[in-house]
């Protein structure tokens, strides 16, 4: 049995593929920027307390990695056609949208007046964390719908 493939299928096959690297490279790229950003900006070094099991950690890390995914895959899926400028308005959106997003996620904390820093630590659950991972993926989706 023989396939009858265009002539042009291996080079379309091949763009393709590196697409494919080329923003998957500038997505970690820009999640790891969102993840230090959310950590910088952050009372306590979010890291260490991931690592270390405290919940509200977990809950408001993962809550700003799933928003900066959000900006990412908005800023890729409306960047141009051509890939060397679809690549630059990726990162040029993600990198303008993470920041943005942190800016609003901190006034958010500081509008409601949560200790962040406090509730982080905690070994203990506390629901003000679920108020801030709500902040983080409402601003996200904002701040994706705004690239679009």
């Amino acid at each position: 049995m023989t396939l009858a493939l265009d002539p042009g299928f291996g080079g379309v096959l091949g763009r393709g593929i590196g697409a494919i690297v080329l923003y998957a490279i500038v997505g970690l790229a820009l999640m790891l920027v969102g993840f230090y950003a959310i950590d910088w900006t952050t009372p306590g070094k979010l890291s260490a307390l991931v690592r270390s099991g405290a919940p509200n950690a977990v809950v408001v890390t993962s809550a700003g990695l799933v928003s900066m995914a959000l900006i990412v895959v908005i800023a890729i899926v409306n960047s141009s056609g051509q890939l060397d400028e679809g690549l630059l308005s990726a990162l040029v959106f993600g990198l303008v949208g993470i920041i943005v997003q942190v800016i609003a996620v901190r006034v958010a904390e500081w509008v409601t007046r949560i200790n962040i820093g406090e509730i982080i630590q905690s070994e203990r659950f506390a629901p003000a964390s679920a108020v801030v991972a709500a902040a983080h993926l409402a601003l996200g989706l904002v701040v994706a719908a705004a690239i679009s």
